[in-house]
């Protein structure tokens, strides 16, 4: 099992359960948010969690950006350990680079800077550093030569991250889960994360992390107790106060949450700090209140999700009027979480066929299987099955679906990438022979036949 949490109730804790249900209720009725997942910790305690079906417990979810916060994770515990210096340049960790890099700021880019985003570059250089090596992404990041003076200016910039990842395995001469693992990950009770690798072996960094909710949760929660859990101290005291403060401002961002300046693969928010990732992945942490939010999702608007945590659990924290008995109506709600299923009516006869596929996919395939049915996707040069559920969602493996007919001659099916935020959706004309397919979110990273879990 991985990290659990000693149980309570919300108003054990000083939680009104009220103010946890509005927050539901938030999640579920505001349009570009699809909630997957939540824990919510208060001194060190499990106060409420829940997924919403065909998301569960025990199943990992991709983090996307989140995992930056791992990463340096991973960092802060090399420096602990002696072998990262924060002031040393990025240079000097590759000296087989140092002929190839000229350039005086690239030079000068220092660890610190890379974990603030502040490596002087205005604007995402991904695709530039890809451009100028595409084999050796640390080395084209390098041949990029930023537009200011390192530190002095803050850009969202996946290849600082790739680099940091690059000197954890330069300098512990493993990979980056290698080094966690005994680091981070067991001392947590943390048993299942994995991490997607590019095509030199290497994790992203970046992005790719898939890691239950409660390995999320624990992290922000070994950031709360400043760097110590069960007595031992994991990160240096002044390293989380570094990660978890202001090291180079941001107004220019377009979301209010997102323009309270940076720390070290941490967010500054209106309230606390939080890492975060597209689509709604969250491990938000609230010192004042001694609060940890660890969230999964598929949801577009992000700072919608933050506001309703503004709006509804942040006033329910030591709320003068906690109601003990709605701690039981929460505990039922909890357990009954799930997302709707596809709507309309059961599927007939005439749906059983071959549909040849636009858009995602190649081909559908729609039939009978025993009492239920089953719908097979051919789709980049692969195939994916799973069971159709009708009026739920069946689940096989890595994949959940769920099926109806709209109208006369039109059958929606959608698949859930359950270890993923993702679902594809099936739009079948029975009359025609002909499927539409489409991303609700489109992939980052991955394809459909990757989106999943990557093998240890």
């Amino acid at each position: 099992m991985t990290t659990t949490f000693p149980r309570s109730t919300p108003s054990a804790l000083g939680i009104d359960a009220r103010g946890v249900s509005a927050f539901l209720d938030a999640l579920e009725s505001t349009p570009g948010v699809e909630p997957h997942s939540f824990q919510l910790l208060r001194h060190g305690q499990l106060a409420a969690e829940g997924w919403w079906a065909p998301y569960a417990p025990d199943r990992v979810h991709l983090l996307y950006s989140l995992s930056k916060s791992f990463t340096a994770a991973a960092v802060g515990t090399a420096v602990r350990a002696g072998l990262v210096d924060l002031d040393a340049t990025v240079l000097s960790y590759f000296p087989e680079l140092d002929a190839d890099v000229t350039d005086e700021r690239s030079r000068r880019i220092r660890v610190r800077h890379l974990l603030a985003m502040a490596s002087g570059h205005r604007e995402e250089a991904l695709e530039r550093a890809r451009a100028a090596d595409p084999t050796n992404l640390v080395r084209g990041f390098l041949l990029t030569p930023p537009d200011e003076e390192p530190g002095s200016v803050f850009a969202y910039n996946q290849p600082c991250t790739y680099t940091l990842a690059a000197i954890v395995r330069r300098v512990t001469g493993g990979s980056l889960v290698d080094w966690l693992r005994p680091h981070v990950l067991e001392p947590l009770g943390i048993d299942d994360l994995v991490w997607k690798t590019d095509e030199t072996g290497a994790e992203l960094g970046f992005s790719g992390c898939y890691a239950p909710t409660s390995a999320v949760a624990a992290l922000g929660q070994l950031y709360l107790q400043r760097g110590v859990w069960d007595g031992q101290r994991i990160l240096d005291e002044d390293w989380v106060a570094a990660a978890t403060s202001t090291q180079v401002a941001n107004p220019d961002e377009e979301n209010v949450d997102w323009r309270q300046g940076y720390g070290f693969q941490f967010w500054m928010a209106r309230h606390g700090f939080r890492g975060d990732g597209a689509y709604g992945q969250f491990c938000v942490v609230l010192p004042e209140q001694d609060v940890v939010l660890a969230m999964t999702g598929q949801s577009t608007d992000m700072q919608a999700v933050l506001d309703a945590a503004w709006q509804h659990l942040l006033p329910a924290v030591d709320a003068a009027d906690v109601d003990v008995a709605a701690d039981t109506a929460l505990e039922a709600r909890l357990a009954s979480l799930g997302l709707p299923p596809v709507e309309g009516v059961e599927l007939h006869d005439d749906a059983d066929g071959s549909y040849a596929a636009t858009g995602v996919a190649d081909g559908v395939r729609l039939a009978r299987s025993g009492d239920g049915w089953r719908v097979t996707v051919d789709v980049d040069g692969g195939t994916l099955t799973c069971p159709v559920g009708q009026g739920t969602w069946a689940v096989e493996g890595p994949l959940a679906a769920s099926g109806a007919r709209r109208r006369e001659g039109v059958v929606a099916v959608d698949v859930r990438f359950v270890e993923s935020p993702h679902r594809l959706r099936l739009r079948l004309d029975t009359g025609t022979g002909t499927a539409t397919s489409s991303w609700a979110t489109q992939p980052l990273h991955d394809g459909p036949l990757t989106l999943r879990r990557p093998a240890d």
